[in-house]
């Protein structure tokens, strides 16, 4: 397992956007193709044209004709779902000078094969929301891999890049999703427990973002509260008993992680 690699990030902003490490000149001058319009396409067309910086194609869209896709851009990135990956770039012509990128944490620069110059570029921002991810999009962190052409790209949005070793795709994918997908899922969990009670669910976000912020402050192990940093078993107990059957499973075993987390061993009665 390779170390992943933080570039240098330079935060400035110029009158045409969103400016990155190195020259703005180089930015200002790609050409870019999004193939896809789904959230993901719609977010990262949507923020490179506000950057101001970047001369965004037209996107195409699932049924448009590929063939000369990478044709008269400097990049083109497949906003498409990891599955399609692989078909939508056999689809399109080889152009020498072409990057073809991808969006996914996952998936492998092999997919884009026959294109000489792949890239990937992942960012850590959720793309439920096209408006609102476009904002976050810029100054967001993104783990890059492939042609450096790609990290000029980034540089339109201000983006803090990583480089992750192409063996290490699947770790820091599923790092991703626990960030995010676990996470939304628990605060779901969350919702389902509070709703007899009738208590909005904004005063269980809010608890949920001063916990973010208190771990972005002291790290995991030291931001911890609760009765499990604690050893405080019989509260435990008494949760369990108290929600419904179906949310135990989910209760126990994030609070096992906790356990974990805190050091603290686990009670063998506990199941």
């Amino acid at each position: 397992m390779a170390h992943a690699t933080i570039l240098p990030h330079e935060s400035r902003q110029s009158n045409r956007g969103f400016g990155a490490p190195g020259s703005l000149a180089d930015v200002e001058s790609l050409r870019v193709r999004i193939v896809g319009t789904g959230k993901a396409g719609t977010a990262v067309a949507r923020a490179l044209r506000d950057s101001g910086c970047v001369d965004v194609e037209p996107s195409l869209r699932h049924g448009d004709d590929l063939t000369r896709a990478a044709v008269g851009v400097d990049i083109v990135i497949l906003a498409v779902p990891d599955a399609a990956i692989a078909g939508v770039a056999a689809q399109m012509a080889a152009v020498p000078e072409t990057v073809v990128a991808h969006l996914s944490g996952a998936t492998a620069l092999d997919a884009l094969l026959p294109h000489e110059r792949r890239a990937s570029l992942h960012p850590l921002v959720p793309m439920s929301d096209p408006v609102n991810a476009a904002e976050a999009l810029k100054g967001a962190w993104m783990a890059a891999a492939g042609d450096p052409l790609i990290e000029r790209l980034a540089g339109a949005l201000n983006a803090r890049l990583v480089r992750i070793d192409e063996s290490d795709r699947a770790i820091h994918h599923a790092a991703a999703v626990v960030a995010s997908n676990h996470l939304i899922a628990l605060l779901g969990q969350v919702e389902r427990i509070s709703k007899p009670l009738g208590v909005p669910i904004d005063a269980y976000l809010d608890l949920a973002a001063a916990a973010l912020e208190s771990t972005r402050r002291l790290g995991p192990a030291r931001a911890l509260p609760g009765p499990v940093s604690r050893g405080d078993w019989q509260t435990i107990r008494a949760h369990i008993n108290a929600i419904a059957p179906s949310e135990r499973s989910a209760y126990i075993a994030m609070a096992k992680q906790a356990a974990v987390l805190a050091g603290r061993e686990w009670p063998a009665d506990i199941t």
